[in-house]
């Protein structure tokens, strides 16, 4: 089994780290344990000039960084494989109102993304942005990859997301044959997005026999794999296109705590306000304290195309689990942030002796990583396997937060 995550940025998409390159992205890939990553923003002419540059075949359609490019890395494993995708944004109206609508491209190789891009050219602008704005309809857009690649795939992007996300609340599609009508049966897989989870796109029969992935949608390298999926069998294109499309050796998703997500209630970041849906319809959709209408968030979106009660699990659905980033994890047993220093050295030293972060969430025994970290991660990261965390909810663009350990347990294992 190996862990993929596929929806990632290069640094030449908007908002991006700098170390959004090739060495550091393979790099952190490794330190995380992932073992195939998307290339991300494969219609950007630079980005695929650096693609065609650093890497190497190293499989059907998947490749490896050439080894003059690979940093340093103690934590034991092999390199990831690389798959070529990318993330495309369309504007374009339809039936009288605007629509924008994110989607995930896969790739069979970078010959196919050099001639998907060749096509792309006349709807936008490829070099302003990795992840770019083309004023093409969803379904065109969908035609046109399919003529360039049978072997590509679609993949609507974090659905719920309520501006972007074809199922959001600003979007205008209650459906996928809404948004890609004749050709809705091409799409075989959906992005849940950080906002949701399996349980949630249960609920929605109308989405039944799709497989369900999650991805980081990383826009730095230390944030790959905050979102992943579980594979099985051979780490070439064939086997993923087999698993994206039938879920024939998808083994389950890495999925991040939708309730502390930025989109998961309803809310208004300005003036502090996040509801519950029943709270925002009491309130006829807009804020109590500037009357502004409310940003409808994802468990809004999905209680209204609902069919099915909370709780529901079809009897073919997929394990997952949820995962913080390792670093959290340890920030929050220390009572610190992410970034502060101390959090990244007791990082480096569980990734130096331990192994990926992945395997010290998911499988190592929690005596070793006491022995390292100490009792505060150690119990930090029991109750995360377990799922005993409370989550005070994010809203409008806003994330919310989720509690390892109290205050006062932190301040008790200061001494």
């Amino acid at each position: 089994m190996y862990i993929a995550d596929l929806h990632i940025h290069s640094h030449h998409a908007r908002a991006t780290s700098r170390e959004s390159d090739l060495p550091h992205l393979v790099w952190w890939a490794q330190r995380k344990g992932i073992g195939l990553l998307g290339t991300g923003d494969c219609t950007h002419p630079a980005w695929r000039a650096a693609l065609r540059a650093q890497l190497e075949p190293a499989g059907e359609g998947v490749y490896a960084l050439r080894p003059a490019y690979r940093l340093a890395c103690a934590t034991p494993g092999d390199a990831p494989r690389l798959v070529v995708t990318g993330e495309v944004d369309t504007v374009y109206r339809r039936d009288g109102r605007s629509r924008r609508v994110h989607h995930l491209l896969v790739l069979p190789d970078l010959d196919a993304a050099d001639a998907l891009a060749a096509r792309l050219a006349p709807y936008g602008d490829l070099c302003a942005d990795g992840r770019p704005t083309l004023r093409l309809d969803s379904r065109d857009l969908l035609a046109l990859l399919l003529t360039v690649s049978p072997a590509a795939m679609l993949i609507p992007a974090h659905i719920w997301t309520p501006h972007y996300g074809l199922l959001g609340a600003a979007t205008g599609f209650d459906s996928l044959a809404a948004c890609f009508g004749d050709l809705a049966p091409a799409i075989r897989a959906v992005e849940t997005g950080l906002s949701a989870d399996p349980p949630m796109l249960w609920r929605v029969s109308a989405l039944d026999g799709l497989t369900l992935l999650s991805h980081s949608d990383a826009h730095a390298p230390s944030k790959l794999g905050r979102e992943a999926d579980l594979l099985t069998g051979a780490r070439d294109y064939p086997a993923l296109r087999r698993a994206l499309c039938t879920g024939a050796g998808l083994a389950g998703t890495i999925e991040f705590f939708p309730a502390a997500s930025k989109y998961h209630q309803d809310g208004h970041r300005r003036c502090g306000v996040c509801l519950s849906p029943a709270q925002a319809d009491a309130h006829g959709g807009r804020c109590p304290v500037c009357g502004k209408p409310l940003t409808i968030g994802v468990a809004h979106r999905v209680a209204q195309l609902a069919d099915r009660p909370a709780g529901y699990r079809p009897p073919d659905a997929k394990p997952f689990e949820r995962l913080l980033p390792l670093s959290a994890v340890v920030a929050a047993a220390l009572g610190v942030s992410e970034a502060a220093k101390r959090t990244r050295t007791l990082c480096d030293r569980l990734l130096d002796e331990l192994g990926s972060a992945f395997y010290i969430l998911r499988r190592a025994p929690l005596a070793d990583v006491r022995a390292v970290a100490g009792e505060g991660v150690a119990t930090a990261l029991g109750r995360l396997r377990a799922g005993d965390v409370p989550c005070r909810p994010g809203y409008d663009g806003r994330f919310g937060a989720v509690e390892l350990l109290t205050p006062d347990e932190i301040a008790a294992l200061r001494g």
